[in-house]
């Protein structure tokens, strides 16, 4: 390019034909204008080509607040749009980030209309929250603390439960998993307490956390008993479970439930043994395709605990198989007993799908997110730093193999994330924006204007409608004399 440039001036300087002297001294200028003018753009362009720029899109996509008043809503990050994709479900708490779980309703909002409805309000010193839509029914799911609080059961990870509420019958909750805490255990019953419940793409088994709470009496595993832990848990339908009434905490329950993934307290280090089993997502609308050609139609990818081969906790992706009968016992009781978990039902089978611990930046990073699959099964997202420790998106196929970077942004990626039905976009917060990455080419497009911190997209969600059109989150605006949770949609 400066051999042409400076070929340029050569001609118009040695042109036998005869311009003014200023006219040399202008067109020199210019050339020299020029080079300078594609050396800095050649620089730049060489020094980002790596990172993908993102940018506005051309129609510059207007929000829309949809709630309004005193308080604060809170948004599940994923299951949160009505059936018919005219409402949004929320739950409300005292504080904006949602970490006080002591919120009381149940609530819904129409997005044309901005009417709320109260679905649920938690009665005798219960707090409910993290609310989800059935995908085809009118009906949600949402976590339950315990009524009629003691000394020795408060609220906390194993002393929790989900319910069941159907938008026709408001108020009127059905138990979801059933608990008993008298041994002999039921078979379908667990004895502790479940978390963000997530119906699958069919809207008949639901996924959540769990944690139990007659092991969390032991502080230390011992050859003689396991201790608490997290783990991955599901719930199906058209098995209602009826317990023994010998605990003033047992209760019967619509679903049988049972654990899915095994955890250790003392994973061998460099080995696949996890500690911990957290943030699962359901794997595909119809499961995923194996690499002989069959269907694997249920599973759950979610993140495990391991220990790296020098001791040090890193979180990687694993996958749960599960059979299609849930109810066969596998390698000991569904129940668990007085000093161990339950077990996973016969035919359940937990992979390890990513090796990190050997990265400049290893394991799973970022915001708190759930894995979270393509609509097709075929990729399960998750967040990972890069090299140059920038929080970015990355997938791995449900059957294994190396993980492929799919975003190279200067900005790391700020929230949860869902993916939109057809499977070509991921809904994110970045640099204080909502923002869509094409899952095609990696490209990053600001939806939102660049919010100031305090009024930024909230991390917990960013959900795409069933539609794929729109996309909801919660932002904090001034209400009163402070500021409140709010949800907005944008259109994309």
């Amino acid at each position: 390019m400066f051999m042409k440039l400076t070929g340029l001036i050569a001609v118009h300087c040695n042109s036998r034909e005869w311009l003014p002297p200023w006219r040399h001294v202008q067109t020199v200028a210019m050339a020299i204008g020029c080079a300078l003018f594609l050396a800095c753009t050649m620089s730049a362009k060489a020094a980002t080509s790596h990172r993908p720029i993102l940018n506005l899109t051309d129609h510059k996509p207007m929000e829309k607040q949809v709630t309004r008043g005193l308080g604060n809503r809170i948004l599940t990050n994923t299951g949160v749009w009505s059936p018919d994709g005219a409402w949004i479900v929320y739950d409300t708490r005292p504080d904006g980030a949602g970490l006080d779980f002591a919120g009381s309703t149940i609530e819904m909002v129409n997005v044309e209309t901005g009417e709320v409805r109260e679905l649920y309000r938690a009665v005798r010193g219960a707090h409910c929250g993290v609310v989800t839509f059935h995908p085809r029914l009118p009906r949600v799911v949402f976590i339950l603390g315990p009524e009629d609080p003691t000394p020795d059961w408060q609220y906390n990870a194993w002393h929790r439960q989900g319910v069941i509420v159907d938008l026709d019958n408001p108020g009127k909750s059905l138990n979801l998993d059933a608990r008993d805490l008298v041994p002999p255990y039921t078979p379908g019953a667990l004895r502790g307490g479940s978390h963000v419940h997530i119906w699958d793409a069919a809207g008949d088994w639901v996924s959540f956390t769990y944690e139990d709470n007659v092991l969390a009496q032991f502080k230390e595993a011992t050859s003689e008993h396991e201790i608490n832990s997290r783990n991955i848990a599901v719930s199906i339908p058209n098995h209602p479970v009826q317990v023994r009434k010998g605990h003033l905490r047992n209760h019967d329950g619509q679903y049988f439930s049972v654990l899915v993934t095994r955890t250790v307290a003392k994973p061998r280090p460099g080995s696949d043994d996890i500690e911990r089993a957290f943030e699962e997502g359901w794997v595909g609308t119809n499961g995923y395709v194996r690499l002989d050609g069959s269907r694997q139609s249920r599973a759950l990818a979610f993140q495990g605990l391991v220990r790296a081969p020098g001791g040090e906790p890193v979180p990687e992706v694993f996958i749960a198989d599960l059979p299609e009968d849930l109810t066969i016992a596998g390698d000991g009781p569904l129940a668990g007993t007085e000093t161990t978990a339950p077990c996973p039902p016969k035919g359940t089978v937990q992979r390890r799908l990513t090796h990190s611990a050997d990265r400049k930046y290893p394991g799973i990073r970022g915001p708190r997110h759930w894995l979270r699959s393509s609509p097709d099964g075929s990729k399960i997202a998750f967040l990972m730093a890069d090299d140059q420790g920038v929080i970015q998106f990355w997938t791995i196929s449900p059957n294994g193999g190396e993980p492929l970077q799919l975003t190279r942004n200067r900005w790391p990626i700020g929230s949860t994330f869902t993916w939109s039905m057809d499977g070509q976009r991921l809904a994110h917060v970045m640099d204080s924006s909502v923002c869509v990455t094409d899952v095609a080419t990696g490209a990053t497009h600001r939806l939102t204007q660049r919010f100031d911190d305090l009024g930024a997209p909230r991390p917990e969600a960013c959900v795409f409608s069933r539609d794929g059109h729109q996309i909801a989150y919660v932002r904090r605006v001034p209400e009163g004399l402070g500021h409140c949770n709010q949800v907005f949609v944008v259109r994309h």
